[in-house]
């Protein structure tokens, strides 16, 4: 089991992430400031790291951490300009996700992180993913896919035979982004039948979906 070590002061962000984290399977430390991060950091496969904190912004830290120990470190920013993203990335950040974003997205990033070296793709059928690169394929052609239509895929693929209410679909793919609708979620599975006929999305009427298990 991969311990992830989360460094973020929001408090609702933190704690939501925490949860998801946990319920995907991954032992998570959450800590909300720069100081007590050092003892931490050994204990850490991989790290996400919010820029801004309340005691300072983290990357004067980084260097210094990553001396202790090398991990990979994804960055979470509100800061969209290029040079902010360069300066993370010098400091020896592996990745950098920007605010807002999904929790499918950020675990995509996270398992793109600790994946061997040829563990790359999900298979279901005639359908390949790899969630590193987010690509997808079918029959060995590749298909183009939106960002939050990537995010259900993959959602649906890790928990095969599992059904979904709109409502937990609405959470785990938009994130803490302002709600859309369900029928938000009824239009991308709608899509992702029409891109990929042999994904076998069934519809609980009244509830969610299910991807059939092959």
């Amino acid at each position: 089991m991969n311990h992830l070590l989360l460094i973020e002061d929001d408090t609702l962000l933190g704690e939501g992430l925490r949860q998801f984290l946990v319920q995907q399977g991954f032992e998570c430390t959450w800590l909300t400031e720069s100081h007590k991060v050092a003892k931490h950091w050994f204990h850490a496969d991989l790290v996400i790291l919010d820029r801004q904190l309340a005691d300072g912004d983290s990357l004067a830290h980084l260097p210094h951490w990553l001396s202790l120990k090398a991990v990979p470190v994804i960055v979470l920013t509100a800061k969209i300009e290029v040079e902010q993203r360069v300066e993370g990335l010098m400091a020896g950040a592996k990745d950098y996700v920007v605010k807002p974003f999904s929790h499918q997205e950020l675990l995509a990033r996270i398992y793109a992180q600790l994946r061997p070296l040829g563990e790359s793709q999900l298979v279901y059928g005639q359908i390949k993913v790899e969630p590193g690169s987010r690509h997808v394929y079918w029959q060995d052609q590749d298909v183009t896919l939106k960002p939050k239509e990537f995010d259900l895929l993959l959602l649906l693929l890790q928990n095969q035979g599992r059904v979904f209410h709109r409502e937990e679909l609405l959470n785990k793919i938009w994130g803490y982004q302002a709600f859309p609708t369900t029928r938000t979620v009824d239009n991308h599975v709608l899509r992702l039948r029409q891109k990929l006929p042999g994904l076998a999305i069934e519809t609980h009427r009244g509830v969610g979906y299910r991807l059939v298990v092959l």
